[in-house]
């Protein structure tokens, strides 16, 4: 859709709590509540890549702020890995027309994850970003950051480990930062299923990023497009597939499970064996 066959703003903003709420904004103000994503006195730096998720992501903080309970501050940040001067543009277009107040810095990310992790790079690349991310987020004060990973990308990530490293781990909607103090990471938009994003972004005619790296647009073999696949096609024969997969991370019966691991230790289900329940 051309840039031109943008909606006004307030026709986007009123989709947002009118045409989707029972799909994007309810499911928003849920994952908020249920995990506790916002407390009194949070100061949260909202993650930008310019794509469909991280714009919408944008608009939903900026919705919760003027008409919830503004007990937290916002910052709105987006990093420039090494885009094309014309990608650039865009998503400074984009943030102009949504009134996101967004600051924007370089790094470059793309150049180094190509440099370090040759043919596959995107791991790397992830890593780095997301470092970097945390990192603008201390300099600017705040003590979470916001990304924009929803429902598809959870249970995607839930089918990747099990299917391909052999463990059962899903992606969580909040954690603490490993290397960077006082710092976690949550993700709002883990109830909302990419349909209705997609949706949302085509009807409020905003053209988003897509990956927009020319390192990793050369390489073939992304598993989690197969995984994406692969779920579309279960959806096909097996009702409501997507939400059992999502519900298995919750329903996880310790009694019958061959091990587990806690805080970097293995344990078999032999470690807790009860000769007397024979």
């Amino acid at each position: 859709m051309p840039l031109n066959d943008k909606k006004p703003l307030d026709k986007i903003e009123r989709s947002i709590i009118k045409t989707y709420r029972k799909h994007i904004w309810a499911k928003f103000i849920r994952a908020i509540k249920e995990y506790k994503l916002i407390e009194d006195g949070d100061k949260i730096a909202v993650a930008i890549s310019g794509g469909k998720d991280s714009l919408l992501l944008a608009k939903l903080f900026q919705e919760l702020y003027r008409y919830g309970k503004k007990n937290f501050e916002l910052e709105f940040i987006a990093m420039d890995p090494g885009y094309h001067p014309e990608i650039r543009s865009l998503l400074e277009e984009n943030c102009e027309h949504l009134e996101i107040p967004v600051k924007i810095y370089d790094a470059d990310v793309f150049e180094v994850a190509n440099r370090i992790a040759g043919d596959y790079p995107c791991y790397m690349c992830a890593r780095m970003r997301r470092g970097s991310l945390y990192s603008k987020a201390e300099e600017l004060g705040c003590n979470k950051l916001a990304l924009g990973h929803h429902f598809n990308d959870v249970i995607e990530t839930t089918m990747l480990n099990v299917l391909c490293s052999a463990n059962f781990k899903t992606m969580m909607p909040k954690l603490k930062a490993k290397n960077f103090e006082n710092m976690e990471l949550i993700r709002p938009l883990y109830l909302i299923e990419e349909d209705y994003i997609i949706r949302f972004i085509k009807n409020s005619g905003i053209m988003p990023l897509n990956c927009a790296c020319m390192v990793a647009a050369k390489k073939i073999g992304n598993k989690r497009f197969e995984i994406k696949e692969l779920i579309e096609n279960l959806k096909k024969t097996f009702d409501n597939v997507d939400k059992s997969i999502f519900k298995a991370a919750e329903n996880v019966n310790i009694d019958g499970i061959l091990g587990f691991e806690e805080d970097g230790e293995k344990h078999s289900f032999l470690d807790f064996y009860d000769d007397e329940k024979i």
